[in-house]
């Protein structure tokens, strides 16, 4: 694999931390401008606009009403890769993180100081690898030679590689390229690339003039999964844990009200993306959400004292990125267990 195609080291991290977290929050979404300067009553969450309950638990202020006497920050970032660097600079407390982004920021010898909480949505048709139907191409062995644009240290990255793993090419038979989501778009409107591998809601957008070869829900079945966790950083487990039993009922209350509130839900998603209802209620029903109580089943995240299935997902996709030489070496179950933070579960979220 060339360099260009390797995901970011830390130190490039490190470097781009200061630069990443200033536009992440001039940027962002907040009820309120700017976060606390110290003191433990402050929470800068960040998130995606991405179809999520994150989304529920932002529109209707669900934490806020839960926590008035906290100061909170909703700060919108692109990709995985921002978030690490946020939290490398010590500029979040929690936010959505995909798991393969998850994955390389707790390997190595200084892990990003952050833990697992909680699980927001399971990768379905929401990723998918498209190609520019002008291209006649109708599988993915077919993209050999062509230009593919993905954000790298993303899960759409690591999803991206699994399909060419499984296609049989390696990285360096085709043209990888690392692009946001809205280069992505602009990028394909161009004619410069000929596919790429992404999330909603600029997937729609391809498909129209594109033809979907597979998608993180046939990926994962395959038998490697991605999926958007949350996770909240070292910081915050030391100085305000009960903040974070807090924010998890609302997530808890977000999955139910997804299946609960069906409409109510659509209108949520619509208003942060911006969208119709339709385009949201479409995009709602290509993710996969768990009820809580999956959630913090044996299946997933599990409970206090008791990892379940993630864990092994986790270390898996370790495992693999060390494979495609996108990090230096795999973290060990043990270290990746440690990256867990299950105080309190079950019980905080019935």
């Amino acid at each position: 694999m060339s360099p260009a195609s390797r995901g970011p080291s830390r130190r490039l991290l490190l470097a781009g931390a200061l630069a990443t977290v200033s536009a992440a929050v001039t940027g962002c979404s907040s009820d309120g401008e700017g976060s606390a300067s110290g003191g433990s009553k402050r929470l800068r969450i960040g998130y995606f606009a991405f179809p999520s309950g994150d989304l529920l638990v932002k529109h209707g202020k669900l934490l806020e009403k839960a926590l008035p006497d906290h100061e909170i920050t909703w700060i919108k970032f692109d990709s995985g890769a921002g978030v690490n660097q946020a939290f490398i600079g010590g500029s979040l407390d929690i936010a959505a993180l995909g798991s393969s982004p998850f994955a390389r920021g707790v390997s190595g010898d200084s892990p990003i100081p952050y833990k697992v909480a909680w699980i927001l949505d399971v990768a379905g048709e929401n990723e998918a690898l498209v190609v520019r139907k002008a291209t006649g191409i109708t599988d993915v062995a077919g993209l050999k030679g062509r230009k593919i644009a993905t954000p790298f240290a993303s899960t759409s990255h690591y999803s991206l590689l699994a399909a060419l793993e499984k296609a049989g090419l390696r990285p360096s038979d085709v043209q990888l390229i690392d692009l946001q989501p809205q280069p992505i778009l602009a990028a394909w409107q161009r004619g410069d690339i000929d596919a790429t591998y992404v999330w909603l809601p600029t997937l729609d957008e391809l498909r129209a003039t594109g033809t979907q070869l597979t998608s993180s829900k046939e990926i994962g079945a395959a038998g490697r999964p991605t999926l958007d966790l949350a996770v909240v950083s070292d910081d915050l487990i030391a100085r305000d844990p009960k903040a974070i039993d807090v924010w998890r009922k609302t997530q808890a209350e977000a999955l139910r009200l997804l299946k609960s509130d069906p409409d109510g839900a659509v209108r949520a998603v619509a208003a942060e993306l911006g969208i119709g209802a339709a385009d949201a209620r479409a995009q709602l029903s290509q993710g996969v959400f768990l009820t809580p109580e999956q959630v913090v089943s044996a299946d997933w995240l599990g409970s206090e004292g008791r990892p379940g299935k993630l864990l092994g997902y986790v270390t898996d996709t370790g495992r693999f990125l060390a494979g495609q030489r996108q990090i230096a070496a795999a973290p060990s179950e043990d270290v990746v267990r440690k990256a867990f933070y299950l105080k309190g579960l079950p019980d905080v979220v019935q």
